[in-house]
């Protein structure tokens, strides 16, 4: 991206600011390092998939669900992969998911595109680099990132480096959204307790909450969705159904949920836990819309919520839970990539309205076999503030040292504080 000579000078000074990563899905290095990983692993992951298969591509050969994508099952020859997402990289290439790729490739690996003549030379070059220390090379020395905070479904992660976040708590077979009595037995044995009622199941969630903290966590992931209005009578009649009746199971989005819902939130305010909130992008968005988090903002005044992906596409409102509610952040993981002049805009629009320390600069949300892309979304992110600040102070709205401060608030010490990170 071609930057004026004030936005070039605060790019270059911001990659001297230290990162705090909001969001990734990294799992442990050596998930990484025990895999043969080749330059297709790279369009693997759920956005450049996406991109892919709308461009055309068959979904049956190109699943976004990692676990079922043929691109990562090096039993195929990596030709053959190649073969898979050649004829659409064309269709893609200038798209700002593709953009992160390359510019990862360009400044990891040494090669300016990814193509026929050299993804088996950037295959091997990725090949060598797969080493313990791969992690710390990229995140630490590349990316100056200090702490990412990863969802990976566990916690045995360094602390340091890596410092967990649990998803999938409330949604899906999480503990917050049982769903029949197969779902309520494997939490009792999951904790090695015994659920005869509703209050003996939150009893063993807040036991797991407590557990996740000792392990590290600093918070939990939920996802704003229509729920029923909480009523505990209708989630008492509706748990002792499932508990009663092996055969009966709920609907997603039901008046139970909703009651274990606000019960994590309330331990989670008890705890001193985060509530991440997954909004607005991905599948059905307008069932992630983020003014469904309202009611829960309002309920939890002592919860801190994060607010993901600034909400895209409702960026603006977004931005007014962001201004009228004191335990709403607003955080622009992953918006770099969905679009860089729509994070543009929106961040422009957020300085107009939101208190500078609600806002969030950085989240890669990539996956292990990823860590690549992170730098390339990094520098994105670095261009996109570096655009929107230095417009302001040639415009005289603000000075070099008030932008630069502000970039080491959103890239640092907004996160830092609002996680509580040492």
């Amino acid at each position: 991206m071609k930057l004026n000579p004030t936005e070039k000078r605060l790019f270059e000074a911001f990659s001297d600011i230290k990162v705090i990563d909001s969001h990734e899905h990294l799992a442990p290095e050596k998930e990484r390092t025990s895999k043969n990983v080749d330059a297709t692993f790279l369009f693997a992951w759920p956005y450049t998939a996406t991109d892919i298969i709308s461009a055309g591509m068959p979904r049956s050969s190109y699943a976004v669900v990692p676990s079922l994508n043929e691109l990562y099952n090096t039993d195929i020859p990596l030709r053959e992969r190649w073969k898979m997402i050649a004829p659409y990289l064309g269709k893609i290439r200038h798209g700002s998911y593709a953009r992160a790729i390359y510019l990862s490739v360009k400044n990891l690996y040494g090669f300016g595109d990814i193509n026929e003549q050299n993804f088996e030379e950037i295959s091997n070059e990725m090949a060598k680099a797969n080493k313990p220390g791969i992690y710390h090379r990229v995140l630490r020395e590349k990316c100056n990132i200090q702490t990412a905070l990863t969802q990976a479904h566990r916690t045995d992660f360094d602390l340091d480096l890596l410092v967990p976040l649990m998803p999938g708590v409330v949604w899906g077979a999480g503990w917050g959204n049982p769903r029949s009595k197969k779902d309520i037995d494997a939490r009792a044995q999951e904790m090695g307790g015994s659920i005869r009622k509703l209050d003996d199941y939150v009893s063993l969630l807040e036991e797991r909450l407590k557990q996740w903290k000792s392990e590290g966590v600093v918070g939990i992931k939920i996802m704003a969705r229509p729920l029923p209005e909480t009523s505990r009578r209708k989630a008492l009649e509706l748990f002792n159904k499932i508990l009663q009746n092996p055969k009966v199971g709920l609907s997603e989005l039901n008046p139970l949920q909703s009651y274990l819902v606000d019960s994590v939130l309330r331990i989670c305010g008890e705890l001193d836990l985060v509530v991440a909130v997954h909004t607005g992008m991905w599948g059905d968005f307008r069932e992630l819309h983020p003014t469904y988090i309202i009611p829960f903002l309002i309920r939890h005044p002592n919860v801190r919520f994060d607010i993901y992906h600034a909400g895209i596409p409702y960026v603006r409102e977004t931005a007014l839970i962001g201004k009228n509610w004191a335990n709403a952040w607003l955080d622009l993981c992953w918006s770099h990539i969905i679009s860089p002049q729509m994070t543009i805009s929106t961040l422009d629009e957020w300085i107009d309205l939101v208190p500078v320390n609600k806002i969030i600069a950085f989240g890669g949300d990539y996956g292990t076999f990823c860590v690549e892309c992170i730098y390339g979304h990094l520098i994105m992110a670095r261009e996109n503030i570096a655009r929107v600040l230095g417009r302001r102070v040639d415009d005289g709205l603000m000075t070099m040292n008030d932008a630069v401060s502000l970039a080491e608030d959103w890239f640092y010490n907004v996160p830092k504080a609002l996680y509580r990170l040492k």
